[in-house]
């Protein structure tokens, strides 16, 4: 088998917009700080939902960042 050399690649990319965005929404003002950032991690658990395939605990994750997220974004400030 050979390595899939672009996951890494396409990872660290990942990390790095994810990090900038973050530090973005950041510098917003609340409600909308919160909101953003709650969005992301929606966002973040539905990815990882779909990505999971029949992996239980990736789905797990999934629906942990999905309800953090909503947390985050309408109680947690």
């Amino acid at each position: 088998m050979r390595p899939d050399l672009l996951r890494p690649l396409l990872g660290t990319i990942g990390l790095a917009v994810g990090f900038g965005l973050y530090s973005l929404t950041g510098r917003l003002a609340e409600p909308w700080q919160s909101l953003c950032i709650g969005a992301m991690f929606v966002l973040l658990g539905v990815a990882a939902w779909f990505y999971a395939g029949d992996e239980r605990w990736i789905k797990v994750l999934g629906v942990i960042l999905m309800a953090y997220g909503l947390l985050r974004a309408f109680l947690l400030r």
